[in-house]
């Protein structure tokens, strides 16, 4: 072996144009903007982020009677449900003090439709996540440049996504907010009375804010792929001199 071969390494190595590395590559990129946002998404399923928002001293008053300790106290069954394993009648057996059921038929629909939604997105983010793990795995092994290359266009991919989702929003947040439901949920099974306890617990405000917080997390998220990712070609390119 000489000097040469000897200080050869994984990057420096002559590129293969493989397509099945191609394809990893644009897996990764593809998937991360995905991924990012659901990894945000399941904090604002968190008790942490009800006690956050309800806490706020701006956040709107409910008008038909609801405390900050009542929505503290009723809201957190809304999202258990959505995580765990039951069946609608979780939600369907809860009463108010006074006997009445916290939820009519209405809501209780929509809710099993979200929970369907739920299940499904975080099964194919577990299974789309531990894939893009094994392709990254597979790329360093073989191809790093391809791995960098995927994980700095994927965070560009991601902040192009969340660019324009929020001019959207900002734009028209009624046009985003009912085309997003349109998008999941069949016309008609997700509009409400503003008496309805999903009102009176998740105002519209509660959505807008949920979705700053899931857009920033998911750009702060690419920011710091972006940055491993150009200090990574850095470290390597001086490597290579």
């Amino acid at each position: 072996m000489n000097m040469a071969e000897a200080t050869l390494t994984p990057e420096s190595k002559p590129a293969v144009h493989h397509p099945f590395l191609l394809l990893l590559r644009g897996y990764i990129t593809v998937t991360m903007p995905f991924l990012l946002a659901l990894i945000a998404i399941r904090f604002v399923m968190s008790p942490l982020y009800l006690q956050l928002e309800y806490n706020r001293p701006d956040f709107p008053e409910d008008y038909y009677g609801f405390t900050q300790a009542d929505r503290l106290n009723y809201a957190p069954y809304a999202i258990q449900y959505l995580l765990n394993g039951d069946d609608i009648n979780f939600l369907g057996d809860l009463k108010f003090p006074d006997g009445s059921a916290m939820y009519n038929a209405r809501e209780l629909h929509h809710m099993r439709d979200v929970k369907v939604v739920t299940q499904y997105a975080y099964l194919l983010a577990t299974i789309g996540g531990l894939a893009a793990i094994l392709a990254g795995i597979y790329l360093y092994r073989n191809e790093p440049a391809k791995l960098r290359q995927a994980l700095f266009g994927g965070a560009l991919f991601t902040l192009g996504i969340i660019a324009a989702i929020i001019v959207i929003a900002i734009i028209n947040w009624d046009f985003f907010f009912t085309s997003f439901h349109t998008l999941f949920f069949a016309s008609g099974t997700w509009q409400f009375e503003y008496s309805d306890t999903l009102i009176r617990l998740f105002p519209e405000q509660f959505w807008f804010d949920a979705s700053l917080i899931i857009g920033g997390s998911t750009v702060l998220g690419a920011v710091v792929i972006l940055v491993i990712s150009w200090r990574w070609r850095i470290v390597t390119s001086g490597i290579h001199k």
